[in-house]
């Protein structure tokens, strides 16, 4: 994960003994990975708006009226919960990585950088942009620094892929078959795949366990956390992505005959999709894979469960996350204005 350029490298990060500095690539190769990159995230972008404008046209829009109707208060309110369980969860990310920087903010504050950095960067896209900025602006007023915010991300993101990695692991270790009929790969190479991609999770875990812990990356020293916080950031990024994804789960229309371990597996291939497109929120590539991966009654009633997801894992979030930085900007401006107010009337004669 490559860090902004506005962040500046502060000696404070610095750690006793030896960095392992993460290697670096010729110029021509990064040349051509960086467009090779762009070239592949051009393809997805294009292959999901051919997918889903096929899929629209082919829409009943009287029947997608009605999936809406279908959809009960009941499916509702239980995925705003889930919702909420997600972003609580997401809360645990930026505190294991604080905890891991020795860093003490208060939790009221740490969730309010959290649930706004990531409910923002869902929607806009560019987290490190986006979700670093918000960060900064927040913990800042703890008097965090730049670049113990640039590490307290790139720990954040250890927690998310290692949650990812565990959950495509297990679908392609435990349901290969399943999982062909998205990839349409061989079932024994979705076993291979699984297998390689826990048995690096594995590696990656003895690693840190035996005190391998320190990386240089981009002038930045950074300490990996340790065995214990290691197995928190698995536990902690399977319940996020298992209560993502109960979001649309609880929202398909009756009559589906998915399971949910394949649903889950369904769910994280659109999701890497997306990040991999680099469109913001992933719409699109997300979408499409839901569409051409899931078997339901109708296209429309599934149509409908995505739309709704939108609104309900990323609209309102992005909307909320807004109000209260507004809110907590508004009251930390009112109380340093009542504190300079202050010292005018005890300067007083």
């Amino acid at each position: 994960m490559a860090l902004p350029k506005q962040i500046k490298r502060e000696p404070d990060m610095a750690l006793s003994g030896p960095a392992v500095a993460a290697p670096q690539p010729a110029p021509g190769s990064r040349r051509f990975l960086r467009w090779l990159g762009v070239a592949f995230s051009l393809g997805i972008l294009a292959l999901s708006i051919f997918v889903l404008v096929r899929t629209i046209a082919e829409v009943n829009w009287a029947d997608l009226r009605a999936a809406f109707a279908a959809t009960g208060w009941n499916q509702i309110s239980i995925a705003v919960a889930l919702s909420a369980v997600s972003y609580l969860t997401l809360t645990g990310y930026d505190a294991l990585a604080l905890r891991q920087l020795s860093l003490r903010v208060p939790y009221r504050k740490t969730a309010l950088a959290s649930f706004a950095s990531y409910a923002i960067s869902f929607t806009l896209g560019f987290p490190l942009i986006t979700g670093g900025t918000v960060r900064y602006w927040i913990y800042s007023q703890s008097g965090v620094s730049a670049a113990k915010v640039a590490s307290l991300t790139l720990i954040a993101g250890v927690t998310f892929w290692l949650g990812m990695g565990l959950v495509i692991g297990a679908a392609l270790t435990f349901d290969p078959a399943g999982i062909a009929e998205i990839n349409q790969l061989k079932a024994w190479v979705n076993l291979l795949i699984g297998a390689g991609v826990l048995a690096a999770i594995a590696g990656y875990f003895v690693l840190v366990a035996g005190g391998r812990r320190r990386l240089r990356i981009r002038g930045l020293n950074l300490e990996l956390p340790g065995p214990g916080l290691t197995l928190a950031q698995m536990a902690l990024g399977v319940a996020d992505l298992c209560a993502a994804a109960s979001v649309l789960y609880v929202l398909l229309p009756a009559g589906h005959a998915t399971q949910f371990i394949h649903f889950l597996a369904v769910y994280v291939f659109g999701c890497l999709l997306g990040i991999a497109s680099h469109i913001p929120g992933g719409i699109g590539p997300f979408e499409m894979t839901m569409l051409k991966s899931l078997t339901t009654p109708t296209q429309e009633g599934l149509l409908a469960s995505l739309l709704l997801f939108r609104a309900i894992y990323y609209i309102i979030p992005f909307v909320l996350a807004l109000a209260l930085m507004g809110a907590q900007e508004g009251m930390r401006r009112w109380t340093a204005l009542r504190e300079a107010m202050d010292r005018g009337d005890d300067a007083a004669p």
